[in-house]
């Protein structure tokens, strides 16, 4: 790989980042860094249900809540964040079935931008 992968923001995710606290911005920042570099960041974990280690999580503590990342690196010259996120619920690490659903139509997304940005 000759420089880092492209980064891409899916719908509201980099507005949703932005709000995140300070420190909170700076690991999830420096996850998605790691990942255009091919690398993995500590934090970074593969999220279930999504086929394989291409769609990763970072969870981060701040100001008392909990916030999650979630991206791709399926795409062998980008990557493409997918939902930027504070966990609501109090009970549980599972990931929420509504916000599932939001990565899996923002996965969609992804992939065909990838393709539209690349054609055969």
């Amino acid at each position: 790989m000759s420089g880092p992968k492209d980064l891409y923001w899916i719908a509201s995710a980099y507005k949703d980042l932005l709000a995140f606290p300070d420190e909170v911005k700076d690991v999830m920042g420096f996850a998605l860094h790691r990942a255009q570099i091919g690398e993995k960041h500590d934090k970074a974990k593969v999220l279930k249900g999504f086929g394989g280690a291409g769609v990763l999580e970072v969870v981060e503590d701040g100001l008392g809540e909990t916030y999650r990342g979630v991206y791709t690196v399926k795409f062998s010259d980008a990557v493409y964040v997918l939902h930027c996120f504070k966990k609501k619920s109090k009970s549980g690490i599972a990931t929420p079935k509504a916000d599932i659903d939001l990565i899996t139509l923002r996965l969609k997304a992804a992939e065909a931008d990838y393709k539209q940005r690349n054609p055969k």
